[in-house]
């Protein structure tokens, strides 16, 4: 049965491959959007909303009726983007809780967050960014979805509309390793569109009751596998 599904953070980089991929799978009937521009693709299936003010997207999400069967938020920005780390904390960490919490109060049964890898490494707790990604991780435990998947890529790679300061070089360096085996790629990073596509065939499994937990984490080794070795246009 065909399935609906909203996506916060769809004219980002993950985001929008994950836009991409939804719509062009029958799976999925109705495609909601809520963004501050409007996506650039363009399908009979998208519902795209923008709204300017990201305050009012956990209401935007709460109007939809019947809820998505799914929604996954791939929000992020950066702190030179947002002007500061108040700025961007407010983005990160409250707007991506508040559109957990308004999903779960609206009867969604499968919320995807595209987090981050290495946040809960040694030494890392205590960085404000660290802070962010796993306090969205950790309230979306406490809402107790039916089910709840999050992503933790390593560096996100793909072109950008707006490059993150040093981001060029970085990718770069990092898909370089390929020359010695395309493992050592995959350690650091991986291309926004397998993540984009592990996001949603982690969602299309759980639908079918394949997903290993109700609280499932892939890890980078787990995005390549689903987005990319074991994917199927």
């Amino acid at each position: 049965m065909a399935s609906t599904a909203a996506i916060i953070g769809s004219t980002g980089l993950v985001g929008n491959f994950i836009l991409l991929t939804t719509l062009s799978l029958d799976a999925f009937k109705t495609v909601y959007t809520i963004s501050r521009r409007a996506p650039k693709p363009e399908s009979p299936k998208l519902a795209a909303t923008v709204e300017a003010d990201t305050g009012k997207w956990s209401s935007n999400l709460s109007s939809i009726a019947p809820p998505p069967s799914v929604v996954f938020s791939a929000l992020g920005t950066t702190r030179a983007a947002a002007g500061g780390i108040a700025n961007q904390w407010k983005i990160d960490h409250e707007v991506n809780i508040e559109l957990a919490e308004a999903a779960r109060a609206a009867g969604v049964e499968t919320f995807v967050f595209v987090s981050s890898g290495g946040t809960r490494g040694f030494g890392t707790g205590s960085l404000p960014y660290s802070k962010m990604k796993v306090g969205v991780e950790d309230s979306i435990k406490t809402l107790a979805f039916d089910q709840a998947i999050i992503l933790r890529p390593g560096m996100i790679l793909g072109h950008r509309e707006v490059p993150h300061q040093g981001g060029p070089l970085l990718t770069g360096l990092v898909r370089s390793l390929s020359r010695f085996g395309q493992g050592w790629q995959d350690k650091f990073g991986q291309e926004a569109e397998v993540i984009g596509r592990a996001a949603v065939h982690a969602a299309t499994l759980a639908a079918e009751g394949k997903a290993p937990s109700k609280y499932w984490i892939l890890e980078q080794a787990d995005i390549v596998r689903l987005g990319r070795d074991e994917w199927k246009a």
